[in-house]
């Protein structure tokens, strides 16, 4: 028989008037509902919208209203189940996030994200850099991802402290005025005149259940700017570009000239990574080392991200 405790469900019995301030102003009612009713299902919210159970200023809205600041949100009593407590980071990963802060300020945090800690929890990953960030500060409104860091990369990670920087972080990166640099150490000889990539990457899915990307013709439009910074005897220290920023695009497009990242272990050579590790590289050799964004009032920021210890080590290594 099960030890575990049946989830009881719980009744929010108060009906809650919501005024939206100017952070809000913009998002759809069906986001912003989320937001307040953690936990519920989205069809649950569709349903309790579609009803007319929530209102916006004491009318009947659809799920796609962009809210106006001074709007006052009607959301309803809500049946619930009760969730565990939130896991919380531990005092070590809570130490490596604080001392990755390279800037901060009212609107922005940008963190250099160790190698091995994932963004965001899921998948077998019970917290990440995220959810740690909003447990180690219970205050903050508003702390979200900008973009993504595959959790074996190290280097430059954005996070937005308002939903206004969100928005205008995200419209920069979709329109192309951002700049993401990163450093990576492949196997072989990088060839000199392959200074763009241009492959469509198409998501899969192995029998085993694996995500892997692919090279394929339907896959969407993809294309990374390389150049070669040092060769070091079978392996070359590469500088690539994003134009766009698909899943492992880096990865797969080094994979599909011939050189793949150094202690990839699912696009990698596993012959080449076990040599490497034995020269000191023993962790996907990808960092992003650099990046440029425009702000909302017009500064343009460059953040930078040192190249960690252990990679420096093993390139040391590798020039003898």
């Amino acid at each position: 028989m099960s030890n575990e405790q049946p989830i009881s469900p719980v009744v929010d019995v108060r009906v809650r008037f919501v005024e939206v301030d100017s952070e809000r102003a913009g998002q759809r009612l069906d986001n912003f509902l989320k937001l307040h009713l953690k936990g519920v299902p989205k069809t649950r919210i569709y349903r309790i919208i579609r009803k007319g159970e929530v209102r916006v200023n004491k009318g009947r809205v659809t799920a796609d209203y962009r809210l106006v600041a001074g709007d006052n949100v009607r959301i309803p009593p809500v049946r619930m189940a009760e969730k565990p407590p939130a896991p919380s980071p531990s005092a070590g990963m809570s130490g490596a996030i604080e001392q990755s802060i390279l800037y901060e300020d009212d609107a922005l945090l940008v963190v250099n994200k160790p190698s091995g800690m994932a963004v965001h929890g899921g998948s077998g990953v019970s917290l990440g850099v995220i959810e740690a960030l909003r447990a180690m500060r219970p205050e903050s409104r508003f702390l979200e991802l900008v973009h993504r860091l595959d959790r074996d990369t190290s280097g430059c990670l954005l996070i937005a402290k308002k939903r206004s920087m969100l928005k205008h972080l995200h419209v920069q990166m979709q329109s192309g005025k951002t700049e993401k640099i990163y450093q990576l150490l492949v196997s072989g000889r990088w060839p000199t005149r392959r200074q763009t990539v241009k492959a469509p990457l198409l998501k899969n899915t192995l029998r085993s259940g694996e995500r892997i990307v692919v090279v394929h013709p339907e896959g969407k439009a993809s294309v990374t700017h390389f150049q070669v910074l040092e060769r070091l005897g079978s392996c070359t220290l590469v500088e690539a570009r994003l134009e766009t920023g698909r899943t492992h695009q880096i990865r797969v497009h080094s994979r599909h000239v011939g050189c793949p990242i150094v202690g990839d272990e699912k696009y990698g050579d596993d012959e080449t990574n076990k040599s490497m590790r034995q020269q000191g590289v023993r962790r996907l050799f990808l960092h992003a080392a650099r990046l440029k964004v425009q702000l909302p009032d017009q500064r343009e920021m460059v953040f930078e991200a040192p190249l960690p210890e252990e990679l420096c080590e093993g390139l040391q290594q590798l020039r003898g």
